[in-house]
């Protein structure tokens, strides 16, 4: 530590009592001891796990637990910042063999972690049971979905499932399925009309959005074209539902429900809007949205780095082919096929999956920085200033498109 003239500085922290008590030996009273813990954590905020690590082990070898294991863990945890992470394993285990203390719960998950990134995984599931032993309730669903990725990854399926039931709070379905449900059955009960009042309601029209229907934007995706030998029968809603099926959990299970809420939201409005600009007839189906799903995860992983589940990592690396099929069949198909909102919708997909980083799963950088295995912070702002972005392109689209026509 430097001051502007290049000298030492002064220390913010200094405290005379306690830079005595590192210059003795021999047991401390509990409360110098707490006092000398709280001023580790102190100097981790400041970024100077090399001065925390002092003040942690002059107050490890506590008789009591409650002080020795908070010592122990913030004394792992400044090792872990400084790279060495099998001392500071070594030290958080040594917290778990303590009797239960305050610290704990917060070594277990740190041992969990540790144990996820060695690719120990079966000890890791260990770890986590022991944590959720003693989570808060605020922490049991998060705690949960880590125990149903591992489960997955170990070939547990049984128990991946009750898992994940447990961290969505006990639902059967995760919000893409919902959302597949109820395209389902509103598709199918619009095509069963035999007057097409409802079909004709949702569809993206572009005269009627020039008139003002702008839900139509959005519920062009919960209508889809008819065909075959049964009236409510419809290969576009299957394959449209298949797609989505695969790839709305696989965003879930990355960003969150409420992210994938918002994802398929907005880049459904921007795959009807670039439809809205280059196509005078109507559009119906969900595939721009779904188009943009796809974008999310192509250019999310890309930026970010997630730590995917194994069912991820086997359809993440065929998004891209994915893409270049299905668009140059769109551009062979002879204008049956609305491409423009196929495009629409992948780029506003890739833009967010740009600029949102995800918020259920770490990722290489957090897992890298936070020894605690916690999911990749967020910008508020950076992710508004993204959201905003894509709104005003929305706005301009719908502005020239209305010009247009």
């Amino acid at each position: 530590m430097t001051d502007p003239a290049g000298g030492p500085a002064a220390d913010p922290l200094a405290d005379p009592q306690l830079d005595a008590a590192l210059r003795t030996q021999g047991p401390l009273d509990a409360a110098l001891a707490q006092r000398l813990i709280d001023r580790g954590r102190e100097r981790m905020d400041l970024a100077d796990p090399a001065l925390a690590i002092v003040d942690f082990r002059r107050a490890i070898g506590h008789a009591d637990p409650a002080v020795t294991g908070p010592a122990l863990l913030g004394y792992g945890d400044a090792l872990y910042r400084l790279d060495d992470e099998r001392q500071a394993t070594a030290a958080w285990e040594a917290v778990v063999r303590l009797r239960e203390n305050p610290a704990t719960y917060q070594a277990w998950r740190n041992l969990a972690g540790s144990r996820v990134r060695a690719g120990d995984l079966g000890p890791a599931i260990e770890a986590y049971r022991e944590a959720d032993r003693r989570a808060p309730a605020e922490d049991k669903q998060e705690i949960a979905s880590r125990l149903g990725w591992l489960a997955k990854e170990t070939g547990q399926s049984g128990a991946a499932n009750r898992y994940f039931s447990r961290a969505r709070g006990g639902a059967g379905l995760g919000v893409a399925q919902l959302i597949v449900v109820i395209t389902s059955v509103v598709s199918l009960i619009a095509l069963a009309q035999p007057d097409g009042s409802l079909f004709n309601l949702l569809l993206l029209d572009p005269e009627a959005i020039k008139r003002g229907e702008l839900w139509r934007l959005f519920t062009v995706t919960l209508v889809h074209a008819p065909g075959g030998s049964t009236p409510i029968f419809s290969l576009h809603l299957l394959l449209n539902m298949y797609a989505l099926w695969i790839v709305g959990p696989i965003v879930e299970s990355i960003w969150g429900k409420r992210l994938l809420l918002l994802f398929y939201f907005l880049t459904a409005i921007a795959a009807s809007t670039a439809s809205f600009i280059t196509n005078p007839g109507p559009a119906v189906g969900a595939s721009g949205a779904i188009f943009g799903l796809v974008g999310v995860i192509f250019a999310g992983t890309r930026a970010h780095h997630p730590m995917l589940d194994r069912r991820a990592r086997a359809i993440v690396p065929q998004l891209g082919l994915f893409i270049v099929i299905n668009l140059a069949f769109g551009f062979l198909a002879g204008g049956t096929i609305d491409n423009a909102a196929h495009i629409g919708g992948l780029v506003s997909g890739m833009w967010l999956g740009f600029v949102v980083p995800p918020g259920k799963v770490p990722t290489l950088r957090s897992a890298w920085q936070n020894p605690r295995g916690e999911p990749a912070t967020r910008s508020p702002m950076l992710v508004m200033a993204g959201v905003l972005a894509l709104v005003g392109v929305v706005l301009v689209g719908l502005a020239v498109g209305g010009a247009m026509l």
